[in-house]
Order: structure tokens, then C-alpha cells, then sequence
């Protein structure tokens, strides 16, 4: 019977030396290393940290993208991500805020709202990947000052719990 798997995605990793790593992604290099305490040298971002690059980087795109359907144009807009591990192996992800920071003159901010639920309730595939394992929570700044929290439902699963 011939392999009905079809990738649509691949990435390949060759190891360097030590802990150390070059990854490949859609035709773009990405270093890797363990942190020093697990033999890194620094040559690299450790694996699960680019979760979390991944994770702002999904949302933040779905976020500018709803936002220029919806003419809103912050003149700055970062997402910051941070996490907590679990204490038993395998070391997983169990809370991770996502912090949004938008700046700009006459910013809609039900609108700013509505473009982060849309993307983490709907369309960041990031987030629907990590929210069945880990407890999201969503903070809204808007010019420096809070706007909102959102704390959404506990996780379903945790790996390697009985």
C-alpha cells in the first residue's frame, strides 16, 4: 500500500556539534542550540522558545491583517509572549501569556478587541495547536495603558499526566 501522507509542511535539522543545530525551513536557515545549562554554546534559539516566536508571530499576523480589512492602522504594534514549564518531564508549556501593545492616534479600541479574539479564537492555527496543553491569558495595551485581560478556558490535556 503506498504512504497516504502527504506533507504540506517540512524542516529539516543537521546537527552542527555539541547541542548545536542548523535547521531549515521553507528554504530559510535557523540555528538551534540548548541552553548552556544543557550543553548550548549559544549558537542558536533553544526549540521551545521558537514556540513562542511562532505563537506572537501567527497572531500578530492575523492581527494586522483583520486590522487593515478593518482600516485601523496602529503606528506601532508588537506581541510579546511569556511562559511557565511544567516541572515533570517532558517539560511542557502550562501558562503563556500573550501580551498585545498597540500605539497611534484614534486607535478603535473594540476594534483592536475584536481583531485579538478573532485571531486567537478563530484564526491562529499557533494557538489552537498549544490551547488544548496550556492555559492562555491575552493583555491588551493600548498607548501604554491597559485596555483588557482575557483568561481563556483551562487546557483539556496535559502530557504526561495520568
Amino acid at each position: 500500500m503506498a504512504d497516504e501522507f502527504t506533507p504540506q509542511m517540512t524542516s529539516t535539522v543537521s546537527w552542527k556539534d555539541g547541542m548545536a543545530f542548523n535547521g531549515e525551513l521553507g528554504g530559510f536557515d535557523v540555528p538551534l542550540d540548548a541552553d548552556e545549562k544543557f550543553g548550548g554554546v549559544g549558537y542558536g534559539p533553544a526549540p521551545k522558545g521558537l514556540m513562542l516566536t511562532a505563537l506572537v508571530g501567527c497572531t500578530g499576523m492575523d492581527v494586522i491583517a483583520i486590522l487593515t480589512k478593518m482600516k485601523i492602522a496602529p503606528t506601532k504594534f508588537t506581541v510579546d509572549a511569556e511562559a511557565t514549564l511544567t516541572s515533570e518531564h517532558p517539560k511542557v508549556f502550562d501558562q503563556i501569556r500573550v501580551i498585545y501593545r498597540f500605539e497611534g492616534e484614534d486607535l478603535n479600541e473594540a476594534k483592536l478587541q475584536r481583531a485579538v479574539q478573532l485571531s486567537q479564537e478563530k484564526y491562529c492555527g499557533v494557538s489552537a495547536m498549544l490551547r488544548p496543553i496550556a492555559q492562555l491569558s491575552r493583555s491588551i495595551y493600548v498607548n501604554g495603558s491597559l485596555l483588557c485581560v482575557k483568561d481563556d478556558p483551562p487546557p483539556v490535556v496535559r502530557p504526561g499526566a495520568a
